[in-house]
């Protein structure tokens, strides 16, 4: 790759991560999705379609929360069960289940926000098994209490004909309302994907962590979530049951459905707002056609079906179908240019400001992990316009002072104060907190959210001072053209190089407009050339007016950034002051060199 020489010219910010060829290339698959079956008029089709719309609407809803917030639920049947249930029951004491499928939804969202909210304290499988416990106890409750729900003998549906029963003699009113419901868990999931709460439940997803740091309550953005999916589950399931005319626990409530609903978006492609439907588009009609030509001996046979296909996807297809159709029919990705490209810093002011009173103090901090004192008794202060340097051998417990000083960690003793902007101290507790009141940071492993691009990782910081897309689009570009990543601003994350991961880093923190800066080895494992670049970077910062703290090994970095050195060793401040006079500590010299070095000097 040749190297690339950056312009002041920032180009237009796209509007939308779903574009209006896009948008309208799906409007006119949905069309001709309906107008397919009516116009063949013939019934089993009618019937397939059918079955499309509502397993893809379904699919949809569940990827709101296994595709965008990585949270990959196999209990969804949960609120697809309650749906069918609250409609058919209601529509037993003569309520249409027009008002019942609302019914059904707001037991849903109650029952997902209180499964919910303890499970995503789990990770990995074990919130996948919590789920599937869940789902088993609903199907056993579901044959309990048999007076309500019909047990193991199960509901008819009274056969009230009419639109407001959702019960037809003729396939194309429920092809109409499949369709229509289709089009709602649509809506709802482009929606989300493009406006902030998608940016933060991607982010989320992918580093959790990160996007605390950042100001996301993760907790929040993925109960809403949870909540809009389960709504969406609930509300077809109750159409469902219409046009089944027939429920029972073992249907309504089973881990073969919550599997089927998960499998059409990850084959289609997960955490794509048209995955699901390309999914179940590919794998309905396959089963389906099946049963219908080959009756009972087919009897499974959708099973086999959708488990060969999936492991062909996993094999050979690990982006979904979408990912083959967006290589061959998206768009070309702009040209990247080098990595290596000169790092457009913001111009250093005229005159450094000078150094003001204190603007965050740690107080006697102390933290134990089980046996091991990690810090004892750690008590510093950083002014406003500083740079505080943070050394000391490894193990000596930086990382943790700084998870301290960020949230993410709470000290057995001690505190963290931060001055705010209108002069009154305050204790922040948690990372939000943190991020509230102005302390932004980087991580001492880079954390980027690997399947954004570069702007929208940028955004998920530029989101903490703008609410709207296009305004926190427009700062995550300048942000990104200032730290020299304006070459890659349509680029993955995943692509940049090691260095190019730690300015993408520090861009996305920028973008929160911080007062307080916490760097964390942002320059190990880069070249002279880049250390010298990203000093530069690092003192027009400063000048900007933010204070930072820099966790750093480089010395080089250290003596040309740090106006005080702090330096931490077993735990312990053993030195502090100006760099010159703290490198020539004989207690720092045999910290970082040991005491043969220390006896040989003297």
């Amino acid at each position: 790759m040749t190297d690339t020489t950056l312009d002041n010219t920032i180009p237009t910010a796209r509007t939308s991560p779903f574009p209006l060829k896009k948008a309208a290339a799906l409007g006119a698959l949905l069309l001709a999705l309906l107008a397919a079956p009516i116009a063949i008029g013939d019934q089993f089709i009618s019937h397939i379609f059918i079955t499309i719309f509502i397993f893809a609407g379904l699919s949809t809803a569940w990827n709101i929360v296994g595709g965008y917030a990585g949270q990959l639920s196999l209990g969804h049947a949960i609120f697809y069960g309650i749906g069918a249930y609250a409609g058919v029951m209601l529509m037993n004491m003569g309520i249409s289940p027009w008002l019942g499928m609302f019914a059904g939804a707001a037991v849903s969202v109650v029952v997902a926000v209180a499964i919910s909210y303890p499970c995503f304290r789990l990770r990995g499988p074990f919130f996948s098994l919590a789920t599937i416990a869940f789902l088993e106890v609903f199907r056993v409750l579901a044959l309990h209490f048999r007076e309500f729900t019909g047990g193991a003998t199960g509901l008819m549906i009274p056969l009230k004909f009419g639109w407001e029963w959702m019960v037809f003699r003729d396939r194309t009113p429920a092809l109409l309302i499949a369709f229509g419901m289709l089009v709602v868990a649509l809506a709802v999931a482009w929606w989300i994907r493009s406006h902030r709460l998608g940016f933060y439940l991607v982010a989320t997803r992918e580093r959790q962590s990160a996007a605390q740091a950042a100001g996301v309550n993760t907790v929040k953005v993925r109960l809403i979530a949870v909540s809009a999916s389960a709504a969406l589950t609930a509300f077809i399931g109750t159409f469902h049951a219409m046009y089944l005319t027939f429920i029972e626990p073992a249907a309504m409530f089973s881990l073969t459905m919550s599997i089927q609903i998960a499998m059409f978006a990850l084959i289609g492609g997960l955490g794509t707002v048209v995955g699901p439907l390309v999914g179940a588009l590919f794998l309905v009609p396959l089963s389906e056609l099946a049963r219908g030509w080959l009756g009972a001996q087919a009897l499974g046979l959708h099973g086999f079906v959708y488990g060969v296909v999936l492991v062909l996807v996993v094999l050979f297809m690990p982006n979904g179908l979408m990912g083959i159709l967006a290589r061959y029919f998206g768009s070309a990705a702009p040209e990247r240019g080098s990595q290596s490209a000169p790092v457009a810093a913001a111009p250093r002011a005229a005159e450094r400001p000078p150094i003001g009173n204190d603007i965050l103090v740690a107080e006697h901090l102390d933290k134990h992990f089980a046996g091991l004192h990690v810090t004892n008794d750690v008590s510093f202060s950083l002014k406003e316009g500083e740079i505080l340097g943070l050394i000391g051998p490894n193990g000596a417990g930086k990382t943790t002072v700084f998870n301290m000083l960020s949230g993410f960690l709470k000290p057995d003793s001690g505190s963290v104060r931060v001055r705010a902007e209108d002069g009154s101290w305050q204790a922040p507790l948690t990372p939000g907190d943190f991020a509230a009141i102005g302390v932004g940071r980087t991580f001492q492993i880079v954390q980027p959210f690997a399947a954004m691009t570069v702007e929208e990782n940028i955004m998920v910081g530029a989101f903490h001072r703008y609410r709207d897309v296009n305004d926190a689009r427009e700062a995550a570009r300048e942000t990104a053209f200032r730290m020299g990543l304006g070459p890659w601003l349509h680029a993955e994350a995943r692509g940049l190089t090691i260095g190019g991961l730690k300015r993408l880093e520090v861009a996305r923190v920028m973008a929160m407009k911080p007062r307080i800066l916490l760097l964390d080895e942002v320059m190990a494992g880069i070249n002279q050339t880049d250390v010298r670049r990203a000093i530069d970077l690092m003192l027009s910062i400063r000048d900007s007016g933010v204070s930072i703290i820099a966790i750093e090994h480089v010395m080089q970095a250290v003596m040309s950034l740090s106006d005080r050195v702090v330096v931490l060793n077993s735990g312990q401040i053993i030195a502090e002051g100006k760099p010159q006079n703290v490198v020539r500590d004989p207690q720092v010299i045999e910290a970082y060199l040991g005491k043969e070095f220390t006896h040989a000097q003297a």
